[in-house]
């Protein structure tokens, strides 16, 4: 079962895609001028046919102190009317420093600014879905952080 993962921005919407096995995610797309609409739901909905998606993991932006801002609640939000009209699991996975990690690779790699801003959601949305099959090779609970 491959599983999708998305990191929701202002502007864009990175997508990732797990390998049928759920070890690797890839880069996939970036929808851009983004934000959550019914349109993004039906390009994303688009996507889970194309690759015959069985789970949609959706980065959630939480404080440093693990406090949900607006930014979270949108998050949720987005990823409960995506459930219901994809008729798929989502689960939301905490996505902190995503974005900080992604621009320092992209740093590290010495990409020109123009560029990264063209790729960083994608690669955010690779971090989360990353993240999250280690966790999920490792059984580890998201809430505590430890291996159960």
């Amino acid at each position: 079962m491959r599983i999708l993962g998305i990191d929701l921005g202002d502007k864009r919407i990175g997508l990732a895609l797990s390998d049928p096995m759920g070890w690797t995610a890839q880069g996939l797309d970036v929808i851009a001028g983004a934000g959550g609409t019914n349109n993004d739901i039906k390009r994303i909905r688009e996507v889970v046919a194309k690759h015959e998606v069985g789970k949609v993991i959706v980065g959630l932006p939480l404080n440093m102190d693990g406090s949900a801002g607006p930014r979270a609640e949108k998050a949720r939000a987005f990823a409960q009317r995506l459930s219901r009209s994809l008729g798929l699991p989502v689960e939301m996975w905490d996505e902190r420093l995503t974005t900080v990690e992604a621009q320092k690779r992209l740093i590290e790699v010495d990409m020109r600014r123009a560029k990264r801003r063209q790729v960083i959601d994608q690669l955010a949305a690779i971090l989360i879905l990353q993240n999250y099959l280690d966790a999920k090779s490792r059984k580890i609970d998201p809430n505590s952080g430890s291996e159960q």
